[in-house]
């Protein structure tokens, strides 16, 4: 199942002709929305384009521009062979986003179909996988485990990582629902405890149900609770740094402040004692200060026995009394065998952020021990490139790195393969990488419903405007959300964003100049709409140069739109698995 649908020659073709596409509306790619009026980017349209686009109508814009699937196009006026063809390459060179069963589903349906019962609640989801994860996270955790459980049954291997399991939704369900033995690293040691504490609270929910049942079967004593390591993956660092990470086995009930910054959900300074199971590693190369007074955990060798379909979906659903294991014993499974070596594993990442997705990859590649991995992308915009090589909100090494682990062409996040890095006009900037993590189903319901939220864009390239009026030099400075700007008037969302820059919230404001700004809101829509259009074909050459790095490499891999993009955007999973030779 998991082979390229493209072949390399495809492959090669593809990312050719997206280059050359993108770099010659890389103008409109690399805008900026809030610089509509100061760069006056309308103007930059072709003169052609500009007379059929001005007076289109929000719902317009979603079925003539942004929906590829929309059938009936009925035109206010000709349009250009240019723009026409602008559009058609858009659509054509992107990756569908729609997985096949769910092209044909009802119109107008936004959530899938899993819950249309409670818009809260996944349907095919068990309710103690539910518990503390939002309606999208389910959709994502059920789908990509059972994706991972199938990848694991064509590798036989029955050990997966979880690379940025945040607390610990995905790892959970691998682990109590389908059967595998789970470690998951995060780098927020916040986050590692509350998925340690969420795993308490399951397992007592697991045991509660047990004797309400009345049953008495008990896994084997080789299951375990998932193993939660707090640790920053270096992207700079070996795989055997990475292995070695993983294998490390020092208990800590809290750790020091990670590079991944503070975290909303703080726990009470009680629950931080209840996580008995957290490991801390070292966030730069995986070695520990204090090795010497670790405890060694017992590698586990019994597997545990594939399920076919049919049991993934009753362990998913039904909750039944068969997963419930015992308390587990610690045990590193990760720990190195002087006769076998390290286990084989799998290695997933469900949203990995930035140059995260691009080291698993790599990991997979040149680690002989994983065997499979499932990718799911994010951020694109954090993406290391040799153009930009810290990017803004990079997460930095909390320690100098190690002479030796110089930044080289093919460590940064893109390009990763050497024919994509080979091509002219290949570089995406890093306003490109931003747009392409846009929701366009999203914004194509805001355009059907003629939705307020619209006119945010408008304000905000008003507001910056009238900023470098007094301030030339501040350029597109950081205002943050205003809270229902869509509901106030321009002169009081002003007032708001005046203030958040330090100038003046009572700055005298033309309202001549106003009012013809604020009439000019469709033509703001239509601009960001052009751009919008972009995103999914520069989405598609950041992907697909992925595909050609593990092509060039040796191992074929395949793109599954997995989720429902209306749900959760970031809808892609790279899938890949190396044979046995």
């Amino acid at each position: 199942m998991f082979t390229s649908s493209l072949s390399a020659e495809q492959q090669r073709d593809l990312a050719q002709r997206l280059t050359t596409f993108l770099s010659h509306y890389s103008h409109v790619s690399n805008a900026y929305i809030i610089e509509f009026f100061t760069e006056d980017l309308w103007h930059t349209l072709p003169n052609t384009w500009q007379p059929v686009l001005q007076d289109l109508s929000y719902p317009q814009i979603a079925d003539l521009l942004l929906d590829a699937t929309h059938g009936d196009r009925r035109y206010p006026s000709v349009w250009p062979l240019s723009l026409l063809a602008f559009r058609a390459t858009a659509h054509a060179l992107a990756f569908p986003r729609e997985c096949r069963r769910e092209t044909g589903r009802a119109a107008g349906l936004v959530k899938p179909e899993e819950f249309l019962e409670n818009q809260s609640q996944s349907s095919l989801l068990g309710h103690i996988f539910r518990k503390h994860v939002k309606p999208k996270k389910q959709h994502e955790i059920r789908k990509l485990g059972l994706l991972v459980k199938q990848l694991c049954g064509q590798t036989d291997c029955s050990r997966v990582v979880d690379v940025g399991s945040g607390q610990g939704h995905l790892t959970r369900f691998l682990s109590f629902g389908l059967g595998l033995s789970l470690t998951a690293i995060e780098a927020d040691h916040t986050l590692v405890a509350m998925a340690s504490r969420f795993d308490g609270q399951l397992l007592w929910a697991l045991e509660k149900e047990r004797q309400k049942k009345n049953c008495s079967f008990q896994l084997p004593a080789s299951h375990s609770s998932p193993r939660h390591v707090a640790g920053w993956v270096n992207p700079k660092a070996s795989w055997e740094a990475f292995v070695k990470q993983l294998s490390s086995a020092n208990c800590v009930s809290e750790g020091p402040p990670t590079p991944s910054g503070p975290c909303k959900k703080r726990l009470r300074g009680s629950e931080h004692q209840t996580c008995s199971r957290v490991i801390q590693t070292s966030s730069s190369h995986g070695s520990t200060d204090s090795d010497s007074r670790s405890q060694d955990f017992e590698m586990t060798s019994q597997r545990q026995p594939s399920m076919n379909q049919s049991e993934e979906k009753s362990s998913s659903a039904d909750n039944c009394c068969s997963c419930v294991p015992r308390v587990c014993q610690e045990a590193s499974w990760l720990e190195e065998d002087s006769q076998k070596g390290y286990p084989d594993f799998v290695l997933t990442g469900l949203h990995a952020c930035g140059d995260l997705s691009t080291t698993l990859l790599r990991h997979f590649v040149n680690c002989p021990h994983v065997r499979g991995i499932t990718s799911v992308a994010c951020c694109y915009m954090k993406i290391t490139t040799k153009e930009n090589p810290t990017p803004p909100g990079l997460v930095e090494p909390p320690a100098p790195p190690t002479p030796g682990h110089e930044s080289l062409p093919s460590e940064f996040g893109y390009p990763m393969s050497s024919w994509v890095r080979g091509l002219p006009g290949h570089q995406l900037s890093y306003k490109a990488r931003e747009g392409a993590c846009h929701a366009v189903e999203d914004y194509i319901r805001r355009l059907r419903e003629e939705s307020e939220l619209l006119r945010i864009h408008c304000y905000r390239a008003m507001l910056e405007a009238f900023i470098r009026d007094t301030r030339p030099d501040l350029r597109r400075a950081g205002i943050q959300t205003i809270k229902k700007a869509h509901l106030l008037t321009f002169t009081e969302y002003a007032r708001l964003g005046l203030a958040r820059v330090g100038l003046p919230p009572g700055l005298p404001l033309d309202p001549e100049r106003v009012e013809a700004m604020l009439k000019q809101q469709g033509r703001v829509v239509v601009y960001f709409s052009l751009a919008l259009l972009l995103a999914p074909v520069v989405e598609t050459l950041v992907l697909l140069d992925r595909m050609i790095y593990l092509q060039e490499n040796g191992v074929d891999s395949q793109l599954v739109p997995l989720f429902d993009p209306n749900i959760s955007p970031r809808n892609f999973v790279l899938v890949a698995l190396k044979t046995r030779g």
